[in-house]
C-alpha cells in the first residue's frame, strides 16, 4: 500500500498542471448554439416568436422527418431590409433593443440575436424575404453565423420564409437522441396549438412536408374559445369557465389575468396548462403545481384540468433574460400573484362543483323497435289524421321512457314527497357549504378557543414548506421524502397525519358526512379486544383476568351510551341503544380509516376523555380521532425486503426441529408463501402510499398549519441542501 501511494504522488508531482486556453469561436458558438436550440421544436418556438414580432397575421409551418430534415416558417409580416441580410445570422444582431436598459420595458419576443445564428451552427439556414414597396424578394444561405453568397432576387411573397435543413448534421450524438420524428412532430404541433389559442389575430397552420392536408389549420377569430374549439376539440371547449383575476393595489404587483379553466365535467388523464405572460409563451412550475393541488382537493378522482392563462404585467415587474431558451421567466412578488390566482381558482371551482351538466345526445328508433311502435299507434289518434312529424328522444344517463335503464328499477325506495325532496337538497347543500368552509363552522366558544390556538402556534417556516413542497416517496413505513426549493427532508408521516386529522376535527365540528359500517359492532367486544392487546397480565386468558376486562368494558360501554347523542351531533359517531357502533365521520375526502384501530379508539374515548370540562373533553375526542385516523403502517409487516420472511409457510424438512424463523433462514424448512396473505399485505401497504400522495399531502397543502412543536420533535428533518451538495462536489 505504502508502494502504491508514493507511485501515485510521484505521478501528480509529474503531472503538467492544465493550461487555461480561449477556445476558438466556431467551439463557443455551437456549444452555445446546442443549449438554444435543444431540438427541433426549440428551432420551431424562435422562428414563430420571430414571426409574431414582425406583425405578422399568417403563420405557416412544414415539417420533414420530426424537423430534422427540414424546419420551413412563413410567415407574411413585414419582411428584412435588403441591408440587414449580410448581417442577420451573426449573433448578438438585433433589431429588438439597443442597450441593456431596453430589457427593462421590452415587450418584443426575441431581444438577444441569438436564435438565427445558433441554427446556422446546427443546420443549413436558407431565407427568403420581401418588404413592402419591393419588385422582388432575396434569398439568402448561411453557415456559421455568415452569409455564403450575395442574396439572390428571387419571386416571393409577402413576409419571409426562414428554411433550415439537416437540423443537428454536426451533432451526432444529438441526432441519435432525436430519431423518434413521430415524437418531436407532436410537440411541434403542440407548440402551434398553443400559439394559435392565444394569438387569436393570427391564422396557423402546420403540415408534414408532402401531405396534402394540414394536421393544424386555425382562422383569426376574435373570440378566444372559439379558437380553442379549433384547436382542442368541442368536447374541451363545452367544459371551460372563464376565469379574470386582477390587483392593481400598489403595495403588491399589478397584474391581470383572464384566462379559462376547466369545470367538473371535464376528464382527462394529464394536465393541460396553457400560459402566457405579456404575450410570451412560457412555463411556471410553481403556478401550475399550485392550481393542480386546487383541483386535487377540489375535485372528484384529482380530476386533471386544462387551463389557458394569459396574465399581464408592467414590463418592469418581469424579467426575461433568467432561460437560454426564454421558456421560463421572473416575477416581481410572484408568491403573491400565484396566491391570487390560487385563489380565484379555488372559488370558482367550488362556485361550480355544486352542480354537475350532463350532454344530452338525441337517438332516432327505428321503425321495428317498440318505442316508434307507441309512436305509430300514437300518431294515428291525432285528431287530423295528418301524421305528425317524428320527435326525437332524449337519451341521457338514466332513460326516463325505458324502465330498464332508470335507477329506481334496482332500488326499493318510496318515493318523496316535494317537501321532503326540498328539505334533503337543502341538508346537503348545507353539508357541502360547510365542508368546503371548515372555518365557518365552529360555533361554540371552547372550539373557536382550540382553533385560535392551532393558529397561534402555526410554525411560518414549516408552513412554507408545506405549502409549496413536492412529495418524491416514501422512504420507509414512517418517513416520506419532501423537497422544498433546494431542500430534501425527512417528514413522519404519523406525525403529521395525526396533527392534521386533529385540526380537521377542530375545523368540521359538528358538520361531518357519516361512513356507514357495513355491519353495526359491537362495542364492548372491540373494548374487549383492545384490553387482551395491550394486556399485560401473564395469565390472559385466566378467568379472573377476562372477568375484570368484561366489567371494564361494560362500564366504558354504558358511559359511551350516555354520551352516545354528543357524540353523533358533534362528531357523527353513532352508536344505538345496544350499544353496537354503526357510522364514523369523514375528516378526509376520499378517506377511510384503519378499522383494525377501531378497538384501540373505542377503548381512548372510554378511559382517556375528560367528560367534564367541555374544551378538554372536545380536545381530548379530537386527538383520540386524530390518532385513529392517522396513516399508520398497516398492521402486516411491508412484503418489501426483509418482511417477505413473514409470510412462508413453516413446513419442518426431514430431521429439522423448531420453527423459528433462522430455521427458514438456514436452510433447514422448506420456504413456502402464503399467497393470500402476502396479496392481503400487499394490497394494505400500496393503498397506504395511495393515501398518503393523493389524499394526505394535497389535503396538507390546503389545510395543515404545523405547530412550533414539529421543528425541533424530529418530525421534519432535512437531509440535504443542493447549495451544500454543489461545495462537496466541487472540492472532489
Amino acid at each position: 500500500m505504502e508502494i502504491e501511494e508514493a507511485i501515485s504522488e510521484a505521478e501528480l508531482e509529474d503531472k503538467p498542471i492544465p493550461k487555461i486556453q480561449r477556445l476558438e469561436d466556431s467551439v463557443v458558438n455551437r456549444i452555445a448554439a446546442g443549449e438554444v436550440i435543444q431540438r427541433p421544436v426549440s428551432a420551431v418556438k424562435e422562428l414563430i416568436e420571430n414571426s409574431l414580432d414582425a406583425d405578422s397575421t399568417s403563420i405557416s409551418v412544414v415539417v420533414k422527418d420530426g424537423g430534422l430534415k427540414l424546419i420551413q416558417v412563413s410567415d407574411d409580416g413585414h419582411g428584412i431590409r435588403y441591408e440587414d441580410l449580410p448581417i442577420l445570422c451573426e449573433r448578438h444582431t438585433t433589431s429588438k433593443l439597443s442597450k441593456f436598459e431596453d430589457l427593462q420595458s421590452i415587450r418584443s419576443m426575441g431581444f438577444r440575436g441569438e436564435a438565427l445564428a445558433s441554427m446556422t451552427y446546427v443546420g443549413h439556414v436558407t431565407v427568403t424575404t420581401i418588404t413592402v414597396g419591393q419588385l422582388h424578394g432575396y434569398r439568402a444561405a448561411y453557415r456559421d453565423g455568415l452569409m455564403v453568397d450575395e442574396p439572390k432576387a428571387c419571386a416571393a411573397v409577402k413576409g419571409t420564409q426562414i428554411m433550415i435543413e439537416n437540423l443537428f448534421y454536426n451533432m451526432a450524438a444529438r441526432r441519435k437522441t432525436l430519431q423518434n420524428s413521430a415524437d418531436d412532430y407532436t410537440k411541434i404541433v403542440d407548440l402551434i396549438s398553443r400559439f394559435a389559442v392565444h394569438h387569436t389575430h393570427v391564422s396557423f397552420s402546420c403540415r408534414k412536408h408532402g401531405a396534402g392536408r394540414a394536421d393544424i389549420h386555425t382562422l383569426a377569430t376574435s373570440s378566444r374559445l372559439d379558437a380553442i374549439r379549433s384547436v382542442y376539440g368541442v368536447s374541451v371547449a363545452r367544459n371551460l369557465m372563464k376565469i379574470e383575476v386582477s390587483d392593481t393595489g400598489p403595495l403588491n404587483s399589478v397584474f391581470n389575468m383572464d384566462g379559462f379553466i376547466s369545470n367538473s365535467n371535464y376528464i382527462a388523464k394529464k394536465i393541460t396548462m396553457v400560459l402566457f405572460i405579456n404575450d410570451r409563451l412560457v412555463d411556471c412550475g410553481a403556478l401550475k403545481r399550485a392550481i393542480e393541488i386546487v383541483y386535487t382537493a377540489t375535485l372528484p378522482k384529482a380530476s386533471k384540468p386544462f387551463i389557458y392563462m394569459s396574465i399581464i404585467l408592467p414590463p418592469e415587474h418581469v424579467d426575461v433574460n433568467i432561460h437560454p431558451t426564454k421558456r421560463e421567466v421572473s416575477l416581481l412578488n410572484q408568491e403573491f400573484v400565484i396566491e391570487r390566482i390560487q385563489s380565484v381558482v379555488e372559488s370558482k371551482l367550488r362556485s361550480s362543483n355544486e352542480s354537475r351538466t350532463f350532454q344530452e345526445q338525441t337517438l332516432e328508433f327505428s321503425s321495428s323497435s317498440p318505442m316508434a311502435t307507441i309512436k305509430d299507434s300514437t300518431k294515428d289518434l291525432s285528431p287530423s289524421g295528418i301524421k305528425s312529424q317524428k320527435v326525437p328522444h332524449k337519451m341521457v344517463r338514466t332513460d326516463t321512457l325505458d324502465p330498464s335503464g332508470r335507477l329506481h328499477a334496482y332500488m326499493q325506495m318510496k318515493p318523496p314527497s316535494i317537501s321532503e325532496r326540498g328539505s334533503f337538497l337543502s341538508s346537503v347543500r348545507s353539508s357541502i357549504r360547510q365542508r368546503r368552509n371548515p372555518s365557518e363552522t365552529a360555533d361554540l366558544t371552547s372550539i373557536q378557543e382550540l382553533v385560535n390556538e392551532i393558529d397561534n402556534d402555526c410554525h411560518p417556516g414549516l408552513l412554507d414548506v408545506v405549502r409549496h413542497c413536492t412529495y418524491a416517496g416514501m422512504a420507509d413505513g414512517i418517513f416520506a421524502l419532501l423537497q422544498h426549493n433546494t431542500l430534501l427532508y425527512l417528514v413522519n408521516v404519523i406525525n403529521l397525519s395525526k396533527e392534521l386529522m386533529y385540526q380537521q376535527v377542530l375545523h368540521r365540528f359538528a358538520h361531518f358526512n357519516a361512513i356507514q359500517l357495513s355491519e353495526p359492532a359491537s362495542v364492548p367486544e372491540l373494548i374487549m379486544l383492545a384490553l387482551k392487546e395491550e394486556g399485560t397480565d401473564p395469565d390472559p386468558e385466566g378467568n379472573e383476568s377476562n372477568e375484570l376486562r368484561g366489567k371494564i368494558a361494560e362500564m366504558n360501554t354504558e358511559l359511551l351510551k350516555q354520551k352516545a347523542e354528543m357524540l353523533e351531533d358533534y362528531f357523527s359517531i353513532y352508536m344505538d341503544s345496544n350499544g353496537n357502533i354503526s357510522r364514523l365521520p369523514v375528516i378526509l375526502d376520499q378517506y377511510t380509516p384503519d378499522m383494525d384501530r377501531l378497538p384501540e379508539f373505542l377503548l381512548c374515548l372510554g378511559n382517556d376523555v375528560d367528560w367534564e370540562d367541555e374544551k378538554i373533553c372536545f380536545q381530548t375526542i379530537a386527538a383520540a380521532l386524530g390518532n385513529f385516523y392517522a396513516l399508520h403502517p398497516p398492521l402486516l409487516p411491508n412484503p418489501s425486503g426483509d418482511g417477505l420472511k413473514f409470510y412462508r409457510k413453516r413446513v419442518l424438512s426431514s430431521g429439522s426441529e423448531g420453527t423459528s424463523i433462522e430455521n427458514i433462514e438456514n436452510g433447514t424448512m422448506e420456504a413456502e408463501i402464503e399467497e393470500e396473505l402476502l396479496l392481503e399485505a400487499e394490497n394494505a401497504w400500496a393503498q397506504r402510499e395511495w393515501s398518503i400522495q393523493h389524499v394526505l399531502f394535497p389535503s396538507l397543502r390546503l389545510f395543515f398549519k404545523p405547530p412550533t412543536s414539529m421543528a425541533t420533535n424530529g418530525t421534519f428533518v432535512q437531509v440535504a441542501s443542493l447549495e451544500k451538495l454543489y461545495r462537496i462536489f466541487e472540492r472532489c
